[in-house]
């Protein structure tokens, strides 16, 4: 623990970040076999002949800066013990698991179906500290006294 921190706030900090750099990775492995990952998109597909598969590897690094840039302001905003960043955060996080799951089902390169186990169970393990009962209790003990009063 630092700086007051709990366990659990810190483990969704570093397992976010965990979470990001996997996402690196897996941009970085998408560029070295995008013609793999072309050939999974085409393959069983009735069309494949008059429709040009999409060029993922632009859409993947924008994804990836934003998501990245994303995650490390909402982290310093949830480090700094505002509720709604473990909100945001948690949305995010479904949101990858919801795209990692659907990249699954083209049937990509073996490679990519292992980084895609590796980062659901991060995503799990990332909720699961976001949640913990000391995540909350570390974001209730924040001082709101400057703050104003409703009602005031």
């Amino acid at each position: 623990m630092s700086q007051g921190r709990a366990t659990a706030v810190t483990a969704a900090v570093w397992l976010t970040g965990a979470l990001v750099v996997l996402s690196m990775v897996t941009a970085g492995l998408s560029m070295v076999f995008k013609s793999e990952l072309t050939d999974a998109w085409e393959a069983g597909r009735p069309d494949a002949g008059s429709v040009e598969p999409p060029d993922i590897v632009p859409v993947i690094v924008v994804m990836l800066v934003v998501i990245a840039l994303m995650m490390a302001v909402l982290l310093e905003f949830f480090r700094a013990r505002h509720g709604w960043a473990r909100v945001a955060i948690t949305v995010t996080v479904a949101a990858l698991a919801i795209g990692t799951l659907a990249t699954l089902r083209i049937g990509p390169p073996a490679l990519f179906v292992v980084l895609s186990i590796v980062s659901l169970v991060l995503d799990a393990a990332v909720l699961v500290a976001l949640w913990h009962r000391d995540t909350g209790v570390y974001l209730r003990a924040a001082d709101r006294s400057g703050d104003v009063r409703a009602g005031s």
